[in-house]
């Protein structure tokens, strides 16, 4: 901060002129007033004293009428005006009294004494002459006006304080206008400048990129039931499934595989690659897959709507067509990874129920095998069917075995029974009991080592459980095996596009406008930010 330099100031006051006395202070007003606007022009002494520049005094000139005077006073004349009158007065060698009658005089001799004419034109064109002076007249040199009263103390204190007020509102004034000069030089540089090159950019150098739209679901075969008429699955079963294979299918459009895959099948990367491409979305030659990844992650985006069920596919690439072909292209990738999820899980289901089912079969026919293999061993076709055979004969053989007995015991009966008659009878007698006694023992006892009846029919029973439960087997494993395949075709999945890829015919990218009001918000808020930090920091500093 500069110190001004103080300088003492030093008043001269000249003995002030004896005013005479009248008795009504209110009319003695004017005439004091106008005698003291005569002082100023005419002084009888110029502080010097009497010397080699000093002139006798000038003659009285007479005095100016005061209509005139009194006409010109109100016309409400500017101090301003007054000063340049009395100027042109006095380089015309006008003898003035006051201002008013240095206007008097000059409205006199025609001249303008508010003229807009320069002083040093005014001197030029008036004439020159010579002053002469008398013998007895003194040279008085220029006067400086001065008041007639020197202000008091209290006065002076208060213009130097209202002086100091002003000084202080100019400073500050000044420091605002600088301080807004500045503000604008560092928006200008900060925020306006990278904007204008962000405009630059997007409006002339930016390649023009068209975007092409699609949209699909994943369906299933609804209605889907089991074979005893149950639901195959549950409640919300369907809904689980088909948004974990819609996830999948959207990390793979957003995976590393998917743009391997794009770019081995369509060229991704080389078409980024192209000289036609701004320096900015260029691709270079060497660079790695890494890069290419991330342009693929901007040029490809997925979303997926749980509510709905519909993915959302948007590819982006500097031809209509290609990006058309590429959307394409990924649906194609999309559709296949759910065709190859849902094959896998269809194949697991009917593997596990066609192994079950080919298992209980063979177990069944192996049981078969075992009772044909009895019934060939024993000669026996049906064990029941044997034991009832045998049942009969003995019955019948036990029927005959009575009678004859009924008959011997009537022959015995008579006082001379006849013998002949007799013999026979008991001969038949002992055939029948011999020959229930050999079926009896058939039944029950070993048969030349082919088993007693009860075991060969034991064994036939067990055979024969075994193929019925062999059987109820088969038939619970055919029907998993007929739940397993309705269960499998419920959990095929289609993929439906809704909305189809069209190519545009003007370019979606880049939003000029848009983008570059985008940027110029951006180094705004940097240069808040940063600004608001450095004023909080200095402010610390500071305290």
């Amino acid at each position: 901060m500069t110190t001004p330099i103080k300088a003492n100031r030093f008043r001269i006051r000249r003995p002030e002129p004896a005013i005479p006395t009248v008795a009504n202070p209110a009319a003695a007003k004017p005439a004091l007033s106008q005698a003291a606007a005569e002082m100023l022009f005419d002084m009888p002494d110029d502080g010097f004293g009497p010397g080699p520049f000093a002139t006798a005094a000038k003659p009285a000139s007479p005095s100016p009428p005061a209509s005139e005077i009194d006409a010109i006073r109100r016309e409400g004349l500017t101090g301003r005006q007054l000063r340049l009158a009395r100027r042109v007065a006095q380089l015309h060698g006008l003898p003035a009294t006051s201002d008013f009658d240095a206007i008097r005089l000059l409205r006199l001799k025609g001249i303008d004494p508010f003229g807009k004419a320069p002083a040093a034109d005014v001197v030029d064109a008036a004439p020159a002459r010579t002053v002469t002076p008398a013998p007895g007249d003194v040279i008085q040199l220029p006067q400086t006006v001065k008041p007639i009263q020197v202000p008091s103390t209290e006065v002076r204190a208060e213009t130097n304080h209202a002086a100091d007020i002003l000084r202080i509102q100019h400073d500050i004034m000044r420091r605002r206008r600088r301080k807004s000069l500045l503000l604008m030089v560092r928006l200008a540089v900060f925020v306006l400048l990278p904007t204008l090159i962000a405009g630059y950019y997007y409006y002339l150098i930016a390649t023009p990129l068209y975007e092409a739209k699609s949209a699909f679901i994943i369906q299933q075969a609804d209605g889907a039931v089991t074979a005893g008429g149950a639901p195959s699955g549950g409640l919300f079963g369907g809904a689980l499934e088909a948004n974990k294979e819609a996830s999948g299918a959207q990390d793979l459009l957003q995976s590393r595989d998917g743009l391997q895959r794009l770019d081995a099948d369509l060229g991704f990367i080389a078409t980024f690659q192209q000289p036609e491409i701004d320096p900015i979305q260029r691709l270079s030659a060497d660079s790695s897959f890494e890069d290419a990844y991330k342009v693929y992650q901007r040029m490809v985006q997925v979303s997926y709507d749980p509510t709905e069920g519909l993915i959302r596919l948007s590819v982006v690439a500097p031809d209509p067509d290609q990006a058309v072909a590429f959307t394409r292209a990924l649906i194609s990738y999309a559709e296949s990874e759910i065709d190859r999820l849902s094959q896998r899980k269809r194949d697991d289901q009917m593997t596990d129920a066609l192994a079950s089912y080919e298992d209980a079969e063979a177990k069944m026919l192996e049981a078969q095998q075992k009772v044909v293999a009895l019934q060939e061993q024993n000669s026996v076709l049906s064990s029941e069917a044997e034991v009832s055979l045998i049942s009969a004969q003995i019955g019948q053989l036990e029927t005959q075995l009575s009678t004859e007995r009924l008959a011997l015991a009537q022959m015995e009966s008579n006082e001379n029974p006849n013998e002949a008659r007799m013999d026979p009878i008991r001969r038949r007698i002992q055939a029948l009991d011999a020959e229930i006694a050999i079926l009896r023992a058939r039944m029950s006892q070993d048969n030349g080592g082919a088993g007693s009846l009860a075991q060969i029919q034991g064994e036939l029973f067990v055979a024969q459980a075994n193929v019925q439960t062999r059987q109820m087997m088969l038939a619970s494993t055919l029907q998993q095996l007929e739940t397993a395949r309705i269960e499998a075709n419920r959990q095929v999945r289609y993929l439906a596009v809704t909305q189809q890829p069209i190519s545009q015919d003007e370019a979606a990218y880049p939003r000029a406008f848009e983008n570059t009001v985008v940027a110029m918000l951006v180094f705004a808020g940097i240069y808040l930010m940063i600004a608001m930090t450095a004023a909080i920091l200095r402010e610390q500093i500071a305290s």
